[in-house]
């Protein structure tokens, strides 16, 4: 089919990692619908209200299932008639991996992206930020949240006391507990594949960047290279791209423009002519 039949993308979605929502990606919603395009920022289903309700009541987020998310965010990326490109943060990262195990989407953006099923790379910075919702079994089954310092470690690491606070009174919110310890901690050691499996052999899936932070502590470079590491033999372009003095948030701190314009501009050059599966 010709490039007329297969249109450039169109369509940016982007998808939230966790202890934030799509709130996060107000800035880069901004950036990018000025230059024309449409952005879509999904919800995990019951995160569509907003920050300060979440916080007012977390059992929304407790009880948040993980398949039904990843098939939410499918069904919101089908829905798009141009096969669209899929950023994701953190979490969203591992997301966006799954989307395009899936077939979906015409690239791929995993930032400071949290790993999928079969990375075990574990960095002490990571393990660190991470232990508040590690640090008892209970919380598996709870929401769990970080105190502003926590969150000024495994997050907003390069900004100020004030910089920090402001971010954290404006977007944090609590993480589902299961999330972090079925997804994070002992995916690699369940029998059977997990629900952040993903085939990296193989070779029906959209291009893919990784990008990490140098100063990132809870997904730090490494994990991220580990990650694109398990795709070099898809025959599929998963390349891995990184920031210095970057941290986790570096989606809203100073200089985040770089990184949104680079994160665009090679999922533009790399994206694939497909249509969208039925």
């Amino acid at each position: 089919m010709d490039a007329e039949q297969h249109p450039a993308p169109d369509t940016i979605v982007l998808v939230h990692g966790l202890w934030v929502t799509p709130r996060s990606w107000e800035e880069w919603v901004a950036h990018y619908e000025a230059q024309g395009f449409t952005v879509v920022t999904p919800a995990y289903p019951g995160f569509e209200v907003e920050v300060e309700a979440l916080r007012a009541d977390e059992s929304i987020i407790a009880e948040c299932d993980i398949t039904a998310t990843i098939d939410h965010l499918a069904d919101v990326v089908r829905s798009i008639p141009t096969a669209p490109i899929i950023m994701g943060h953190s979490f969203g990262g591992a997301l966006t991996q799954m989307l395009l195990h899936r077939g979906l989407g015409a690239a791929g953006v995993a930032i400071n992206s949290a790993p999928t099923e079969g990375v075990r790379t574990n960095p002490p910075s990571q393990l660190k930020s991470l232990w508040p919702a590690l640090n008892n079994p209970a919380k598996r089954h709870r929401a769990v949240g970080f105190t502003e310092k926590q969150f000024h470690y495994a997050f907003t690491n390069t900004l100020d006391e004030e910089a920090a606070k402001a971010a954290y009174e404006r977007y944090a919110i609590a993480a589902p507990g299961r999330w972090v310890w079925d997804y994070g901690l002992i995916a690699n050691f369940k029998p059977g594949h997990q629900e952040t499996w993903v085939d990296y052999r193989n070779a029906d899936r959209a291009p893919l960047l990784f990008i990490g932070g140098t100063a990132d502590h809870i997904m730090p470079p490494a994990v991220n290279k580990s990650n694109a590491k398990k795709y070099a033999k898809s025959g599929v372009p998963a390349e891995y791209l990184e920031f210095e003095g970057r941290s986790h948030w570096t989606c809203a701190e100073p200089g985040w423009e770089k990184v949104a314009d680079t994160a665009l501009e090679w999922a533009l050059a790399h994206a694939r002519a497909l249509s969208l599966p039925g």
